[in-house]
This record gives C-alpha cells, sequence and structure tokens, in this order.
C-alpha cells in the first residue's frame, strides 16, 4: 500500500511540475501582476495593443518616447481583435513573437515596422511585408514559422489576460506604480495626458 502510494504522489508530483512548467511557457503574467512595475522597476508603462489598430499606431511612438524620457520600462502586450474588423492583426503578433525569438528588440522593431507600414499591408501581403523585414535584417523567415501553435499560444494568453483585466479596446495604456499601494495603476484615456499622468505617479 505504501509503495502504490509513493507512486501515486511521485506521478501527481511531476504531473504538477508539468503543468507549472507549461504555465510559465506561456506566460508568467497574471491578472494580479500585469498591472505591476517588473522586478527593479517602480513606474512602467503597460500596452495592450492590436497591430492592426490605427489609433495604436498613433500612440505607440508616443508611449516609446515617454518611455525614453522617464528612464521606465514600456511593457507591451498583444490584444489582436482579429477578424472581421482586422483580419490581420493576429497573424502580425504571431510573426512579432517569431522576430522575438531572435531578440526582443528586433522584435518590438518588426512591430514598430508594421505600424509604419500599417496603411498599406492587408491579409494577401502581410507575408511579403514580413519577408522584407526579414531580409533586411539578415534574418532567415521560415515558410512555417509556428508549426507547433507555440507562438500563437503566447498571443492568445496576451489577449486572455486583458480580458481578464476587462481590456476592451485598443490601444488601452496603464501607467503602473508600486509607490502607492492605494493606487497601483491609472488609465490613460487621452494621449494628452501621458506625461502630466506619468509625472504625477512617479511624485507619488
Amino acid at each position: 500500500m505504501k509503495k502504490a502510494f509513493g507512486r501515486h504522489f511521485a506521478l501527481l508530483s511531476v504531473t504538477l511540475f508539468v503543468l507549472a512548467a507549461s504555465i510559465c511557457a506561456v506566460g508568467q503574467d497574471t491578472p494580479e501582476t500585469v498591472l505591476r512595475p517588473p522586478k527593479g522597476a517602480q513606474v512602467a508603462i503597460v500596452v495592450f495593443e492590436d497591430l492592426e489598430c490605427p489609433s495604436c499606431a498613433r500612440t505607440q511612438p508616443l508611449l516609446e518616447q515617454a518611455s525614453k524620457t522617464y528612464k521606465i520600462p514600456l511593457i507591451l502586450h498583444d490584444f489582436p481583435i482579429g477578424p472581421p474588423a482586422h483580419p490581420w492583426s493576429h497573424q502580425a503578433a504571431v510573426l512579432a513573437r517569431y522576430f522575438d525569438t531572435h531578440s526582443k528588440a528586433l522584435g518590438n522593431e518588426f512591430r514598430d515596422y508594421i505600424f509604419q507600414n500599417q496603411i498599406e499591408i492587408t491579409m494577401a501581403n502581410l507575408r511579403s511585408y514580413a519577408e522584407k523585414f526579414a531580409t533586411d535584417h539578415k534574418v532567415d523567415l521560415p515558410f512555417v514559422i509556428d508549426p507547433a501553435g507555440k507562438l500563437a499560444a503566447l498571443v492568445n494568453a496576451d489577449r486572455d489576460l486583458g480580458k481578464a483585466i476587462n481590456v476592451v479596446q485598443t490601444p488601452t495604456v496603464y501607467i503602473v506604480s508600486s509607490r502607492n499601494p492605494n493606487r497601483p495603476y491609472v488609465q490613460i484615456k487621452d494621449n494628452n495626458q501621458l506625461y502630466s499622468t506619468i509625472d504625477a505617479v512617479m511624485k507619488e
């Protein structure tokens, strides 16, 4: 009986370990942690974005400049709206995740590139834009970039995370802070208030 119990306990332990590893592989953020600064930062900008969203394309350069100006992290999360409104947004996010596998900087540069060319991109020519970007950066772009669906799972996990904290549109931008436990985050609803909100949060 003790041997049987030991085998069952060992099997349970292995199962729990695999489950935990799977969760970590999809992403470490949870609804409880997503609106907090990353380790080592007191304030950060968090944005849920859609690469096919015109408002996201206009907002992203402002967020990048604010991140540089205040020397605070800019945390990007995928929130592709998908078809019918945005038919290629999910695939673009998967492509960005592919370039992330080479370096996070390259993935973010691809996101900026998509925003800059957004008005010309369609579902039919998205791959061509990705191939040009890959060639320009001397990166191989395989015919099937996500054969096991792991990159799509990361995109979907981000989108589910956004839904869990009631994100309903893009871009949704937060200034998050560990300075004031009574106000750990503030949502930016007007880009004109971005800098004044960061100033206020950093003074708390």
